[in-house]
């Protein structure tokens, strides 16, 4: 299933082209509607988001807000092992993201100078949870913990309600684990309108951040600028480094856990051996018709499944490098060895006994990564997600007086002489 290829320089280029072709363009009729959804949002706030919830829920609700005891009863309806398991997850993750924390800093110089940075965190932020069949207890910790760990003084949480008017009770418990301050039954574009404009009863947030359909992602990239967001994702993507001493079992394995995201889903395999290469093969056939989601592995592997057979590890990381994965494991006898030579990517899983799952659910590292190459230039989801950083400065009198002139003469040349007036008028 997985389509072989040589290294050449041209097969790199067309790589990262098809790659990257995954990534569809905004439909415009689709943005149309989006944008339309937002501004009756912006214009009769909670009016719009009911009729919406109707509309596209085929739920007729009376009030947005969760309340607590639905909460606490969502506990007796999920299993004691599924709490258990979740709440362990909590703490590895809270964990992780505890040594992320930013400090600021002061230092002091000459004459009465000192400068430093402050660290804020950011002061309300949204959380979009999807719901229904697709729901994902694990990013409501990915999203929410390191947030509490930052600071954020207040984290709300939207989510599509199910049609007896509830939320997915697996939701219900991880947003309680996490910490969650409040609950609103709002799911689809209208949901992040009311996040990024505020309505009567959803206050309005500095950054939503959380997982989408086609419809959330569009509404995000429309709103950001008057809030931020996390990232737009693109389907998701594994890449696997193995030599001669991985274990083709393992492999096949963990790239299908991938392709069973989606159709557009791509799973790399880079290796130096052309033997691993054709036992994984002969894994992933026997695997795949065991597993549920077979005709979506199927169809991802067929459209996205390659391999690569390399001359050494160094053309193996080289590769790597280059696509800029969102996640890749290093099976090889040292895997250790080669983390140094990784520039990009978005998450590393290092050794035969870290699959990618163990991030994605208990490990304590974040699954919110980038994708589609953006591994170049952006970082998974963190503490710094939800911190704003700022600068200060005192002169003193004597300070001013020693380095004014030089201040004066710099905003003089660029021709802003209020400027130069400003530092003037305190040396008189």
């Amino acid at each position: 299933m997985l389509r072989l290829m040589e290294l050449t320089e041209k097969n790199k280029t067309s790589l990262i082209k098809e790659l990257k072709e995954r990534e569809k363009e905004d439909d415009l009729e689709v943005v149309a509607r989006v944008s339309n959804i937002l501004s009756k949002v912006k214009k009769l706030g909670d009016k719009a988001l009911l009729s919406f919830t109707k509309e596209f829920d085929g739920v007729d609700l009376k009030t947005l807000e969760v309340k607590s005891e639905e909460l606490d009863n969502a506990f007796k309806l999920v299993e004691k092992e599924f709490t258990n398991a979740l709440e362990e997850a909590a703490l590895n993750i809270k964990e992780y993201h505890e040594n992320q924390k930013n400090r600021g800093y002061i230092f002091n110089k000459e004459d009465g100078v000192y400068m430093g940075q402050r660290v804020i965190p950011l002061e309300k932020v949204g959380i979009y949870v999807p719901g229904g069949t697709a729901a994902y207890p694990s990013s409501v910790l990915m999203n929410v913990i390191p947030a509490k760990v930052a600071g954020v003084k207040e984290i709300i949480m939207v989510t599509p309600p199910s049609k007896d008017g509830g939320i997915n009770p697996y939701i219900a418990v991880a947003a309680k684990i996490s910490g969650i301050d409040k609950i609103y039954k709002v799911g689809g574009a209208q949901a992040v309108g009311a996040l990024a404009y505020g309505t009567e009863t959803i206050p309005k947030v500095d950054k939503i951040v959380g997982p989408g359909n086609m419809f959330v992602a569009i509404a995000k990239r429309l709103v950001f600028g008057k809030v931020d967001i996390d990232m737009i994702a693109g389907p998701s993507e594994i890449l696997v480094i193995g030599d001669k001493n991985a274990n083709p079992k393992y492999i096949a394995a963990d790239l299908m856990s991938q392709a069973e995201h989606d159709k557009l889903a791509s799973s790399i395999l880079v290796t130096t051996s052309m033997e691993l290469y054709k036992n994984v093969e002969n894994e992933i056939e026997k695997q795949v018709e065991e597993l549920e989601r077979k005709e979506i592995i199927k169809a991802s592997l067929k459209n996205f499944g390659i391999a690569i057979v390399c001359n050494n590890l160094k053309e193996c990381i080289e590769i790597s490098n280059i696509l800029a994965p969102e996640h890749l494991e290093i099976m090889t006898e040292n895997p250790m060895e080669l983390l140094g030579e990784v520039k990009n990517a978005g998450s590393v899983f290092l050794g035969h006994y870290s699959p990618e799952p163990v991030g994605d659910y208990f490990g304590g590292t974040n699954h919110v990564l980038p994708t589609n190459g953006t591994a170049r230039f952006f970082s998974p989801l963190s503490v710094d997600s939800f911190i704003k950083k700022s600068s200060y400065l005192y002169y003193s009198e004597e300070a001013l007086k020693k380095h004014g002139e030089k201040i004066i003469l710099l905003a003089q040349k660029e021709g802003l002489t209020a400027h130069a007036n400003s530092v003037k008028v305190r040396l008189n």
